[in-house]
């Protein structure tokens, strides 16, 4: 369990699926890009424009798919994760999944970073 004394950034949040454990630091940017991800447009009741529409082309052909899901995710990044700056994206498709991956730079800073976020 993490106790107050023991979080060292100003940026933080409970962590999901972990009682009593913190995300920060690069870790909380992650859990950020996981939930921006995963939330579908519409779904949060005071925030309609929160989230993604990564989900809106599952069912469409591969290639067009994946080039409109990369859009999608770099849109909702660039608006509700405004401490990074993304290099690159990439997404696959299987039979039951998005594996997407996100390459980004902490703005004002030289740490960089690799997320994968499988929806």
């Amino acid at each position: 369990m993490t106790n107050l004394n023991e979080i060292k950034y100003v940026d933080w949040q409970p962590k999901l699926n972990e009682i009593g454990e913190v995300a920060q630091g690069i870790d909380d940017i992650n859990q950020c890009i996981y939930i921006i991800l995963t939330t579908q447009k519409g779904s949060v009741p005071h925030r309609p424009t929160f989230g993604s529409d990564i989900f809106k082309y599952i069912d469409y052909p591969v290639q067009e798919a994946v080039p409109n899901i990369i859009r999608e995710v770099i849109d909702a990044i660039s608006e509700w994760e405004t401490r990074i700056e993304i290099e690159n994206v990439s997404a696959e498709i299987d039979m039951a999944n998005v594996k997407i991956k996100i390459e980004w730079n902490l703005i004002d800073s030289e740490i960089t970073s690799v997320t994968e976020v499988i929806a």
